[in-house]
């Protein structure tokens, strides 16, 4: 009942407050999809960026990599565990 209210709340908000306590196998395909397809578009625009002989095309494509890179280690940084140090506070 609880989660039921939980979720039509987020439905009327659009945006979590807070993780949910339990991450279902759903949950867990759908995260590791997001870290594939964020893997997969920047390796893309790497490869691609490296074939242009345009560079605003170079530039764009470069750019397009570094936000996906971004994204996937940011996904990366909300699986960690909270006690653990993520890499950016080791730097």
């Amino acid at each position: 009942m609880q989660q039921q209210m939980q979720s039509n709340q987020i439905g009327q908000q659009g945006v979590m407050s807070q993780p949910p306590t339990i991450v279902t196998g759903k949950d867990q395909f759908y995260i590791s999809d997001m870290l594939s397809w964020n893997l997969l578009a920047m390796k893309k625009a790497h490869f691609f960026a490296q074939q242009c002989t345009d560079p605003q095309i170079k530039t764009a494509l470069e750019q397009c990599g570094q936000m996906h890179q971004r994204h996937y280690e940011k996904i990366i940084t909300h699986l960690q565990n909270p006690n653990q140090p993520s890499q950016s506070q080791l730097q």
